[in-house]
């Protein structure tokens, strides 16, 4: 076909034109763009009017977002990325008071709000009851297993976690010296002072590690007795963990950020979104709550709606991605429940069915500090390390590539 074009266009007088294939030596070298100024492009491409009548309505719905900060209207939008914009809808942030008058921020939208500074028991009121369990089923979320369990890879990744060995500190209250000591101490006493003694014996402090030397943690956040304001309600109380970890704004792109401004809005005027927890931490991925006693189902129910919400921020993201069948019976966070005596740990995880999810569960070690002779004592230390060093990062990838999906949509 090709040469019967150039013959014709020989006999015509006109000059033949090239092949597609070939490039002509007057044909200048494509200028290599970066990712950031391809993706910048993108957006500016798809906000200018069209030549086409057609299509001169039409544009990217999430490209305009990124600029007008709304989206366009329904006329506008691309048929093909319909079914894209919708599933995209699910994913906005809520703006938290439809009827504040005012977006100015204040300084109780920006600091420390005020029942965070009430005295620690008043968290923890609606948890007391055994009812509160029953709350929590009916939103799906589940304080057991499910009759599938966790899927055989987490089986491994949680004897992994138990069994890897990790270094402890040295000249501490849990030294073998003066451990007995220890728990004569803080036995019978109050939350605040288990958690001033040993919380951080039994589950490390993120940011404290990567202060002296662990620099691939230095993309977490943690947060103490802060309430998770900025994330969508489940049910009441909001979720309000002694300790919790998640990662920091900084530890993404700035492109994975832009594709996230439309699901975490004006967070810092208290927008909520599924992926953030308070305004500087998002997707949470571990929580500690402490009680003394004899209440530790209270801190395991306080744990089991903070993890529903981590839980859920991975599958809306991968589900918008249609990457749900990889995290079905995946354990996607941790938690640990301990008084002065004894410690619990749990993996929490989803069963995706369909378009129905449900929460569960995973029992992963329960054990008194001084059994065996304090032979237990490092077991939550060395497994929330080894959360932090080997599990993390993979994890961390994985909501990395889904954003990276969704930022194609």
């Amino acid at each position: 076909m090709a040469s019967i074009r150039t013959q014709t266009a020989t006999q015509k007088g006109r000059p033949s034109p090239a092949p597609k294939h070939q490039v002509t030596s007057q044909d200048p070298p494509a200028p290599v763009q970066s990712k950031g100024r391809k993706r910048k492009l993108s957006i500016e491409s798809a906000l200018e009017p069209s030549s086409d009548p057609d299509q001169e309505q039409q544009t990217d719905p999430i490209a305009f977002w990124v600029k007008e900060g709304r989206w366009p209207e329904e006329q506008c939008w691309p048929e093909e990325n319909l079914k894209a914009v919708l599933a995209m809808e699910r994913l906005l942030a809520r703006k938290k008071s439809l009827s504040t008058p005012s977006r100015v921020p204040s300084i109780s939208a920006t600091s420390v709000t005020p029942s965070d500074q009430r005295p620690r028991g008043e968290k923890s009121v609606q948890y007391r009851s055994q009812n509160y369990e029953i709350l929590l089923a009916t939103k799906y979320s589940f304080m057991g297993e499910s009759n599938l369990g966790i899927a055989d890879t987490s089986k491994d990744l949680c004897r992994d976690l138990l069994e890897t060995r990790q270094t402890v500190p040295r000249d501490s209250l849990f030294g073998d010296d003066v451990f007995g000591l220890t728990c004569e101490m803080i036995h019978g006493r109050n939350e605040a002072r288990v958690i001033h003694d040993i919380s951080g014996l039994i589950v490390p402090r993120a940011e404290s590690l990567a202060t002296f030397g662990a620099n691939h943690l230095k993309i977490l956040a943690e947060s103490v007795n802060e309430g998770w304001n900025n994330s969508i309600p489940l049910t009441e109380p909001r979720p309000q963990p002694d300790y919790s970890v998640g990662f920091k704004r900084e530890a993404f792109t700035k492109d994975q950020l832009e594709t996230l401004a439309p699901c975490i809005g004006e967070f810092w005027l208290g927008d909520q979104s599924f992926f953030m927890a308070t305004r500087y931490m998002y997707f949470p991925f571990l929580t500690c709550e402490v009680k003394c006693g004899g209440m530790l189902d209270v801190a395991d129910r306080q744990n089991a709606h903070s993890m529903t919400l981590a839980v859920r921020a991975i599958v809306e993201l991968f589900r918008a991605v249609k990457r749900e069948g990889e995290i079905h019976r995946q354990i996607l966070a941790f938690s640990i429940s301990h008084d002065d005596k004894s410690v619990r740990i749990y993996g929490h995880y989803p069963v995706v069915d369909g378009e129905e999810t449900m929460y569960y569960r995973h029992p992963i070690d329960h054990f008194l500090l001084t059994g065996l002779n304090g032979r237990e004592k490092w077991t939550a230390y060395r497994f929330t390390k080894n959360v932090y060093d080997t599990w993390m990062p993979k994890h961390f990838e994985n909501i990395c590539s889904a954003i990276d999906e969704l930022q194609a949509i």
